[in-house]
């Protein structure tokens, strides 16, 4: 009797530590949800002349969109050739100094990055599978020609637990992007 005791004890502890783990997390995600509507607010009475598109899990926040709405838009399985910076958000806010990926040289420089490797430093053709991040993935779907903007996610949907380089686990991630092309083929 004592040992039945003992493990649904035990059982019970693990639930419960669980519970509070996923509530936890959950309040986390709900916490950079606000920063991401808070910058977006930001943002769009900034721009009066941007639009805010959610798509799944991403909102992507388009900036100028003063070009003709007829335009291809991407699909997912096809390529969009592109400019972008990658920032952790962890306040409704950006900076160069939460900077942690890019691909344009101007932008690095502007951070303090070193920039012995030029080669980093060129447009990226991208393909819009699954081998992206759930949250960019989804923020891409629809960019036109010539469209620039911010991609903006939760840690749910970036890396979730997994810490990336200087990207700490659970970090919810804004993509700041210039699109070039996109090849719907």
């Amino acid at each position: 009797m004592k040992r039945s005791t003992l493990i649904f004890s035990a059982v019970l502890a693990a639930a419960l530590v669980a519970a509070c783990t996923k509530q936890s997390l959950q309040t986390t995600f709900d916490k950079q949800t606000t920063y991401i509507e808070n910058f977006i607010s930001a943002r769009m009475k900034a721009d009066t002349n941007a639009t805010l598109t959610i798509s799944g899990s991403a909102y992507r926040l388009t900036l100028h969109d003063t070009l003709p709405a007829q335009r291809d838009s991407l699909q997912r399985g096809c390529k969009v050739s592109l400019y972008y910076g990658c920032y952790t958000l962890t306040s409704a806010s950006i900076s160069t100094s939460n900077l942690v990926a890019t691909n344009l040289k101007e932008l690095a420089k502007q951070a303090g990055w070193t920039l012995s490797d030029t080669t980093r430093f060129k447009l990226d053709t991208l393909t819009l599978d699954s081998s992206l991040l759930t949250g960019l993935a989804d923020g891409l779907v629809g960019v036109q020609p010539k469209d620039e903007g911010f991609i903006l996610f939760t840690g749910k949907y970036g890396y979730g637990k997994n810490e990336r380089g200087m990207i700490p686990a659970l970090s919810a991630l804004a993509y700041y992007f210039w699109i070039d092309e996109i090849f719907n083929e």
